[in-house]
């Protein structure tokens, strides 16, 4: 059997320091599209792994394995908060780090509450590669990243989603920030 390793970087959520004091981040939303079927908001596919994934702050790591022949397309959708919004009015923004190789799919947008697509976009199975809450506009963010390839019968591919505080070191990575955050 053949294995096909496939490694789409890392979804990071990262914030800046800032004065005053949060609990944490917490996750308002998460939803799985595996090949045009969705899973929200409690439930996964069998074949993925939440186990090393915190579901109240939705940091940690979300790993899939696909098999059989034919074309796969796998995306996670996560609306993760930094802080509590101040007044009605969020202060974060997205950003992308380092570029993004051949085949994966992203999106940095509003949750589709009030301007973004990313809601729409994330149940077509087809993301946009835009950052549609950047720094110069800040809003509520959300994220969502995805692969699509091709599988021969006997291949296997391990698709692996992170979130964290802390930036990796390297390569292609979404960023949160929310400059009103005690978040380190």
């Amino acid at each position: 059997m053949t294995r096909l390793g496939v490694s789409i970087g890392v979804l990071a959520m990262c914030t800046l320091a800032a004065p005053g004091a949060s609990a944490g981040p917490l996750l308002l939303e998460r939803a799985f599209n595996q090949d045009g079927i969705i899973y929200s908001p409690a439930t996964a596919p069998a074949n993925w792994n939440l186990a090393p994934f915190d579901t109240v702050t939705g940091l940690g790591t979300i790993t899939a394995q696909v098999t059989g022949a034919g074309l796969h397309n796998l995306l996670v959708f996560l609306d993760v908060e930094s802080d509590e919004e101040v007044n009605g009015y969020y202060s974060e923004f997205g950003a992308t780090s380092g570029a993004p190789s051949a085949g994966p799919m992203w999106e940095v947008d509003e949750p589709g509450y009030d301007c973004g697509d990313i809601s729409d976009n994330f149940l077509a199975g087809v993301l946009d590669g835009t950052i549609g809450v950047p720094a110069a506009a800040p809003d509520d963010v959300s994220f969502a990243l995805g692969w699509s390839f091709v599988l021969a019968g006997s291949e296997v591919a391990t698709l692996r989603f992170a979130t964290n505080t802390t930036p990796p070191a390297g390569g292609f990575h979404l960023i949160q920030t929310d400059p009103d955050s005690g978040l380190p």
